[in-house]
This record gives structure tokens, sequence and C-alpha cells, in this order.
């Protein structure tokens, strides 16, 4: 008892991705920095994530630009990014090559703590970026995903955390994207970090909030020792969000255990995003209040809201149920991947496919990848039935090896490539940005110089999709050939169906 518990805060990136489709304009950030940086925080998330893709795809916005922004106006605070290790911020994995430069980029423009996970936790997806961080001497966070499955237990989590420390992580990180982590597991995971790691092990703990639960899942992870965790003010807060800041400082009031926040700073900082927020209205989830359904499905409450405006698009609204209990199956099959960007994409996206055109009728080329091992090892293993189907679609067996072992150097022609856009301006950043998004990229510096464009301005509203599904031609019977583009980040491909 009487100890301090360290609290990041999720506000400038996590907090405004989960509720507003990560639209929030630097201009709305920037005039509470100030109090954000005074306020007491471990670290601010500020960076990674879906927001690099956000800046250049919907604000016009350079996100090299907002990360030194930040570092500028947040001298005093760590700032903190959420990384997808080989996959860095794209929806790929990326060579080695890539992926160094990317986070010596990334130090060099002020980061600080880089929270490094993989979709599949295969933690030879994480090595590569986490050895990178540590060159830069910045601080390494090994990350779990949390997840629920016949093949998921406390000590398949703990196992992982023996693994990411012996990498040389320099703090644990449960993150639990779906708000699924109940109180007792909370405990008895990181209780388990710290008695096989070593008690001086630092563990931070992210959860949801849409469940209700994970609140009390934070006090009881901070019972069993964790060392800091994340919640986001309060105004930015619940629904498929997060905890809110202020919550968790009264809740730890006579408990023996305290933050080090200053509650008239917090005061300042909800009443800035409570006047900001209604700006963003249109990008607003319709999931609110809360959602407990999700402890059968699984499924992340931001998914939930792209596949319900997927089948609306395709006038089949009704069938989302059919397609949340589809999505259970495509993850079993798959061997139980947890689901976070891509792999809740790929699944997602399958299980649409399923539902309107029968199982594994047509599979996408991602799922096959990820039945193949191309996308990394799942912790249980897939159906040999839909490796086959896989084998057979995607002409090519399934793979042991760690994905990226398989890539080669590309720099010398992504920078060429690059170097050859209207408006770049010659800088290792700017091939990078071309590197993760090929297809949004040579737009963005065409028209950066232009500056960022109001989101509150953009047609259309609602939030946009991470995976777009479209059947061209209607629902009729398929009696002539169908093509289906499918989005799954920055990737767009074709798929023909012919008639059975």
């Amino acid at each position: 008892m009487g100890r301090t518990v360290d609290v990041t805060e999720l506000v400038l990136r996590d907090g405004h991705q989960s509720l507003l489709a990560t639209r929030m304009a630097m201009a709305d950030m920037v005039p509470i920095c100030s109090e954000i940086d005074a306020a007491g925080y471990w670290s601010v998330e500020c960076w990674g994530g879906a927001t690099f893709d956000a800046c250049i795809r919907f604000l016009n916005e350079d996100p090299w630009q907002r990360l030194r922004t930040f570092r500028e106006l947040l001298p005093d605070s760590r700032l903190q990014m959420l990384l997808r290790g080989q996959n860095l911020l794209g929806y790929r994995h990326y060579e080695d090559g890539v992926v160094n430069r990317f986070v010596e980029k990334a130090a060099a423009n002020g980061m600080d703590v880089f929270r490094v996970f993989d979709a599949l936790n295969d933690p030879r997806n994480i090595r590569q970026a986490l050895e990178a961080v540590k060159r830069t001497g910045r601080h390494g966070q090994g990350t779990i995903c949390y997840t629920i499955s016949p093949m998921h237990s406390v000590a398949t989590f703990v196992d992982m955390a023996e693994q990411l420390m012996e990498m040389g992580s320099d703090s644990i990180c449960l993150k639990d994207m779906a708000a699924l982590l109940k109180p007792q597991p909370a405990y008895d995971i990181v209780r388990g970090i710290k008695q096989r790691c070593g008690e001086q092990t630092r563990v931070h703990v992210h959860v949801h909030a849409t469940t209700g639960v994970t609140l009390v899942s934070l006090m009881k992870a901070i019972e069993a020792g964790a060392d800091a965790v994340d919640t986001s003010i309060s105004s930015m807060s619940l629904g498929p969000g997060h905890n809110p800041t202020e919550a968790l400082v009264e809740l730890l009031e006579g408990t023996g255990y305290e933050t080090r926040l200053d509650k008239t700073r917090l005061l300042k900082i909800k009443k800035h995003f409570a006047k900001v927020r209604p700006r963003y209205a249109k990008f607003e989830s319709d999931l609110i209040g809360v959602e407990t359904e999700i402890f059968d499905s699984q499924i992340p409450g931001g998914m939930i809201s792209n596949m319900e405006s997927q089948l609306k698009q395709q006038g089949v609204g009704d069938r989302l149920h059919e397609v949340m209990a589809e999505v259970s199956v495509v993850r079993r099959d798959a061997g139980y991947p947890p689901l976070v960007t891509p792999s809740s994409q790929i699944v997602g996206t399958q299980a649409v496919f399923n539902v309107l055109m029968g199982r594994y009728q047509v599979m996408t080329g991602e799922f096959a990848d990820l039945v193949l091992g191309y996308y990394g090892s799942t912790l249980g293993r897939p159906d040999p039935a839909l490796i086959e189907v896989a084998e057979k679609q995607a002409k090519k067996g399934p793979i042991t090896c760690r994905p990226a072992d398989l890539l080669v150097s590309d720099w010398d022609e992504l920078s060429a490539t690059a170097h050859g856009l209207k408006g770049n301006d010659g800088s290792v950043e700017d091939v990078l940005t071309y590197a993760m998004f090929p297809q949004v990229a040579p737009k963005f510096l065409t028209s950066r110089a232009s500056g960022p464009t109001d989101p509150t301005e953009e047609s259309g509203g609602g939030n946009s999709p991470a995976v777009a599904v479209r059947r061209d031609g209607g629902l009729a019977p398929i009696t002539t050939p169908v093509s289906y583009d499918v989005r799954i980040g920055d990737r767009t491909r074709q798929v023909t169906v012919s008639p059975a």
C-alpha cells in the first residue's frame, strides 16, 4: 500500500481514434498541450496507431510534423506511440531495413516510448522493431494483445511476457483492445508476470471501456502490482473508448494508491475537449453505453460499427448478427488470432463474404495469407481443410518461418520512386510515408503545401471503415460474374465471382 500508480493519457491518440474515427485535427489539440504537459502523466500517447494513415488520407497533415509539434509543445512529457511491429503503421509486413529506418526517424523526431505489438502475438514479428528501439536508447515496451479463446490462458500470456523481457523490453504492456479483460484475469496475469519475470518488471495495462467492467479491471491490476494504467480524459472517454482519467483518480482515493495527477489541470483538459468533441459529431460511433455482448462475440466495438456500415451499404443491414456469429467461426478456423489491426479487418471481411456468398466460397487473398502463415503464427493451428483451400487459391504453400525473412530489401527502389513524386521534400521521412501508404502518399505529397483541411467539413460523415466491401450489381442471385472491391487498410483488390 502507499504506492504511486503512473498514468498514460490517451486523448491525443487512441482517445479520438476510438471515438471519432481518428479525425481530430492538430488545431484542436495544440491549445491544451501546455496543461497536458504539466498534469503529471507518466507518458502521453500522441502518435502511431491509425493517426499516421488518417493524417495523410483525411487531414492533409504531415504526420511527421505532427510528431515534431507535439515534441515542441510537450517538452516535459514522455511521448508515446503505438507501433504494429513488423507492420509499422501500415497493413503489411515491411522488410527489416524499412523497420529500422522508421524507428530511427520516429526517435529523431521526438518519440520516447514505443509500444510494440503484433496482431497475432507472434514475438518474431516484434523482435526487429524492439531491437531498433533499443538501439536508439528509447523505451521499448513489449506488448501482449489480450484475447479469449480455448487456446489462451493466464499461462500463455505470462509465457509471452517472459519472451518479451528476454528480447530486452523495458516494460510489458497488457493491451486489451476489445474491453474483454475482466477483473480476475487482470489480477492473475499481472501477478503472474511479476512472479515469473520479477517484481521489478514494469507492467502497464491498457483497456477499453466498452463492456463496462474494465475500470474494476484496472483496480485489480493495480492491486496485483501494475505500475501504470491507460486512461482518457472524461470528455473523450467511455463507449468504444477508454475509462475516464478523473474516475481513476477518484477511484484510488482511500485505497493507499495514488496518482501524480493535478486535478485542477485535469478539469481544464476535460473542459477543452468537451468543447471540441461536438464538432466531430458525425464521426461518432453509434455504439454508446455498455455492450456486454462483446464477451460472447469478442468483436471490438469499432469493428462492429464498421461491419454494420458495410452491410447497410449493401442493403442487408439486418444480417449483422449473422456476420457477428460468423466472425467467431472464422476466427476459430484461422487458429484464434486476436482481433486487432490488421487481423480484425481480415477476419471481419471474410465473415461478411461467408454470410453473403457461402462459407469460404470466396476467400480474400489476405485471409488466405493469414491461414498460410504469411502474417505470422497463431496460437492455434488453422483448420487443415481451410489450409488446403487457401493453398489452392493463393497458389503457394504454408510457411513456418518469420514472414519478414521472405522479404528482400527494397529501400533503393522505394527511395527512387518516392523522390520522383511531386511534392517530395527529399527526406527519409517522405520515403517512409510512401513505403507505408503507396496509394495515398502521392496525392498527399502533392497537396501538402496547401496545409491541413478541416475534417468537420468532410463530405459523407460517419466512421470510415478500415475494411470496405461493395457488391457491384446489388444482391440479385448471381447469374453472371460479379465483382467485389475489397479494401483492407491501404490495399484495394477486386474479387470476381462466377455463377455456381
